[in-house]
């Protein structure tokens, strides 16, 4: 009987397991003007892509005021209409670290600018992200915020979360929002070394286990994109976008001397940034099997399944990178 009674409840979590849906695919749009690639188009055919989270705006400070101000609206050059579409607002800290900051007011003037953005573009949106990292000297203004934001909207909100946030959320706090998207790259610090900023999986292990005790639901971002690190004499002078191995491979001004760092050889000008010889170049991207051992990391690591799996971001020089289906490859991880 008991044997009997093992078999049966062996057999009902099996039937259970097997019915776990697997997350969907999702991307960051995150360009200033709305228009997909025939290879964006087919990426996200092949993957049944849905939903989209595109960034509508920054908020910075206006250089002269100081004040909270819109920078880089999008400009929308096609129709939205086969997608779901997620309103993305990054708010830099800084506006956040304002002692005088109108909190009411910068609510009501970020949802009235998505507002418009939609009416203009025949959008309808049931969601909002916010996107900010804040600090424990700028919280008290960004929870505020989030609270007064969600109350005017009338909308689902997320809110990304770094993992910093995920670690010491009795000290950073959470944000009252419906559900927030975990952050999962940009681990280290940007340096001359040739260690990868963007993914470390010994810096990740040091937060992972922090998951299981982080009580509101979280679907995750994941790395898509690439770029290299301008050194000269040892100190960093700034993150260059768009270069990778292979676009430097092309280039002979360019000479590899590893497998990541490459050395100018000849004074040159590329994508309208100066690069002097005797400067080096570290690349940092994420390999497939970089992004199927972050899935395996997280699915390990969580009590509540994501619900997406969103990758940032969706550009035709990104996914060049990667096998067609490397996108169902992660989310099957799960």
């Amino acid at each position: 009987m008991i044997r009997r009674y093992f078999f049966g409840l062996l057999f009902l979590l099996l039937i259970s397991c097997g019915k776990t849906e697997k997350p969907i695919v999702a991307f960051y749009y995150w360009k200033t003007i709305f228009k997909l690639s025939p290879a964006e188009k087919e990426v996200l055919h092949d993957n049944e892509v849905s939903k989209l989270y595109i960034r509508y705006f920054d908020i910075g400070l206006h250089p002269v005021t100081q004040e909270p101000f819109p920078v880089s609206p999008i400009h929308f050059k096609e129709s939205t209409n086969n997608f779901t579409i997620v309103p993305v607002v990054f708010i830099q800290n800084k506006v956040m670290l304002l002692s005088h900051l109108d909190i009411d007011d910068l609510a009501q003037k970020t949802i009235r600018l998505v507002e418009e953005i939609n009416a203009k573009n025949k959008i309808s949106c049931q969601e909002i992200q916010i996107d900010c990292d804040w600090t424990l000297k700028s919280k008290d203004n960004y929870l505020k915020f989030i609270e007064q934001f969600k109350k005017l909207s009338h909308k689902k909100l997320s809110a990304t979360i770094r993992l910093h946030q995920v670690k010491y959320f009795k000290t950073t706090k959470i944000p009252n929002v419906d559900s927030g998207v975990l952050m999962y790259y940009n681990m280290g610090t940007i340096a001359p070394d040739s260690l990868n900023s963007i993914y470390s999986k010994k810096i990740s292990e040091k937060y992972l286990k922090s998951l299981k005790k982080y009580p509101l639901h979280l679907d995750f971002a994941l790395p898509i994109y690439s770029w290299a690190v301008h050194i000269r004499n040892q100190k960093v002078i700034g993150l260059r976008s768009k270069l990778n191995v292979s676009e430097l491979k092309k280039d002979a001004n360019f000479k590899s001397i590893s497998p990541i760092f490459f050395k100018v050889i000849k004074s040159n000008y590329k994508n309208g940034v100066f690069y002097e010889e005797s400067d080096l170049l570290k690349t940092e991207a994420i390999s497939s099997e970089d992004l199927k051992e972050m899935a395996e990391q997280l699915d390990e690591n969580v009590v509540q399944a994501p619900k997406e799996i969103i990758f940032y971001d969706l550009d035709e020089f990104n996914i060049k990178n990667y096998e067609k289906n490397i996108f169902k490859q992660v989310i099957s991880c799960f």
